[in-house]
């Protein structure tokens, strides 16, 4: 899911957003399931994803944004994943750092929000998480709930967590304290209850018929 890229993106200024995904069955060895960025300069808002089936993949949810961007990633909602050998389940990055030219707006900061991930189950494993925001703007409102995830091997860090603000619960193994746990009962991560605006949406069903010169 991309909206463009540092100053062009940010100048165009259409996000990408109302996005609906579901009952996806993926295999993507060198990228994730669902990415968000990088070139995301016109924002991306209002994602929810669900019923994700995926195998022998990279990763399974990936933010990617870099200073220069600006804009925002925010209300992303994802549940029901189950997820079968990749390195990551969770990845975020604040530091993707290619740019079209060296005409972007070094002040231009992104703003990731609102990410909420609940009722995965995954195996084979080498990570739980890598999410790493952007120092002087951390990642925010990020609720991961009702997740396991089965290591391929003893790890001293499954999570790895750096510039990042949020809560967690029920997730084994546990995360990492900046996800702060409120316990197996605490409420899961939100999902949206109402419709999205693409609920709505309804192909047209067209007739072409090609004519003949006589």
């Amino acid at each position: 899911i991309k909206s463009g890229w540092d100053e062009y993106g940010i100048s165009y200024g259409m996000p990408s957003q109302h996005i609906v995904i579901r009952r996806l069955t993926c295999v993507s060895p060198t990228s994730a399931v669902i990415a968000l960025g990088s070139e995301m300069s016109g924002g991306i808002r209002d994602v929810r994803a669900e019923d994700i089936t995926a195998l022998n993949s990279e990763s399974g949810i990936r933010i990617k944004t870099a200073v220069g961007r600006g804009a925002y990633v925010k209300d992303v909602f994802v549940r029901r994943m189950n997820l079968n050998t990749m390195k990551w389940v969770f990845w975020m990055t604040g530091s993707y750092k290619s740019h079209p030219d060296d005409k972007y707006d070094p002040n231009a900061i992104p703003m990731v929000d609102g990410i909420s991930y609940s009722e995965v189950v995954a195996y084979n494993v080498t990570m739980a998480g890598r999410l790493e925001g952007i120092p002087s703007a951390p990642f925010t409102g990020i609720c991961v709930s009702n997740v396991t995830v089965q290591l391929a091997k003893s790890m001293k860090t499954p999570w790895y967590c750096a510039d990042v603000e949020g809560v967690s619960s029920g997730v084994t193994p546990a995360a990492c304290a900046s996800l702060a746990d409120q316990g197996a009962a605490a409420a899961p991560c939100p999902f949206p209850t109402d419709a999205s605006p693409m609920d709505g949406f309804q192909l047209q069903q067209c007739t072409y018929i090609k004519s003949y010169d006589a």
